[in-house]
């Protein structure tokens, strides 16, 4: 996943690439290469957050310049907090302000 500001920039996307493309030298053509890009779905985490679509766009393009086949991983069920990941936090989070919640000072 991408995340905003911890993999998210243009040197990633050059390490990445390096990386994709070692591959399929070292397997000389016998296999196609494809990056999914999946956006992190934001969680309310202050470190770990979405990148803007700027920014995922541009890993893309860069990635793509340097001859990797790219995707963009559409997201689903941000709107209702269920996209992968988001649902089981805030359910977990529910769960420890319930379990806080009784023991009263």
């Amino acid at each position: 996943a991408l995340i905003h500001d911890v993999n998210d920039q243009l040197s990633h996307a050059d390490d990445l690439a390096d990386f994709a493309l070692n591959i399929m030298h070292d397997v000389k053509g016998s296999i196609k290469l494809v990056v999914n890009l999946i956006p992190f779905n934001d969680i309310g985490h202050a470190t770990y957050r979405k990148p803007s679509m700027e920014r995922v766009l541009a890993f893309q393009k860069r990635l793509v310049d340097r001859g990797v086949y790219t995707y963009i991983r559409k997201t689903r069920g941000d709107d209702e907090s269920a996209a992968c990941g988001q649902l089981a936090t805030t359910m977990k989070k529910q769960r420890k302000d319930q379990n806080h919640g009784d023991l009263a000072p």
